[in-house]
């Protein structure tokens, strides 16, 4: 049933944040029911589920977290709005989530014989790419309520430099915590914050400072803690 569980969560993950370009989110903020890349996204997500799990004796469980996915969508965007928009974000993905979860325990009534990956694999995969995009568009929608652009004025990087720094470090903290190197964790905070915030201490940046610290408390917070989930879930 774990096994299961991941699967289709892995499969979610790939759906939403990496086969979901932004002009899609764009699209169906604008149209609503009208765009068509509503019931696209919803049709790779099926479509996923099917490749991922593997197993067609399983089209009543994936076609009902299809459906459930599409009314879930639906109902955010339809009530959002810039206000409750990063809050519904979270909303959402919490909804799709429980859902899963839900629906393999009233649906699954046997194990699955045939398995392409072994669960500790999946496992590891699922941490994975958690830690990359998916992280940098929940940090993205968590920073929203500050306008960066005014932060950053005079302070300009490389276009989209942060994120990749941001995933970077984040899949470092996850490999140095599931092979035992706590100490190698602590001297990459040392690192970055002395490349990091040398420069902005000598020119008083005290918002910018702020907003990078914030930030990189919670790209390593967040690597610590699924560090530790994989350790304790992994066989």
């Amino acid at each position: 049933m774990t096994f299961l569980i991941l699967k289709l969560i892995l499969a979610h993950i790939i759906g939403d944040f990496f086969l979901q370009p932004q002009k899609w989110v764009k699209d169906k903020e604008k149209k609503k029911l009208k765009s068509k890349w509503l019931y696209i996204h919803v049709a790779i997500h099926i479509a996923l589920m099917f490749l991922i799990v593997w197993d067609v004796t399983q089209w009543q469980l994936i076609l009902t977290i299809g459906l459930l996915h599409f009314i879930i969508d639906t109902g955010k965007i339809l009530f959002q709005n810039k206000k409750t928009k990063r809050l519904l974000f979270f909303i959402d993905q919490l909804l799709h989530l429980t859902t899963i979860l839900v629906l393999v325990h009233l649906f699954l009534e046997k194990n699955i014989e045939f398995n392409i990956l072994n669960q500790d694999t999946l496992l590891l995969l699922l941490c994975i790419a958690f830690l990359t995009l998916p992280t940098s568009i929940i940090m993205k929608t968590t920073f929203s309520k500050w306008d960066i652009s005014k932060i950053t004025k005079g302070n300009e990087s490389l276009k989209d430099a942060g994120k990749y720094i941001g995933i970077l470090e984040r899949l470092l903290v996850f490999i140095f915590i599931i092979v035992g190197q706590w100490p190698a964790v602590g001297f990459l905070i040392t690192a970055k914050s002395v490349f990091r915030f040398g420069d902005l201490t000598a020119s008083k940046e005290r918002k910018l400072t702020e907003y990078i610290l914030i930030g990189t408390l919670i790209s390593f917070g967040i690597a610590v803690l699924i560090g530790l989930l994989y350790l304790n879930l992994k066989q």
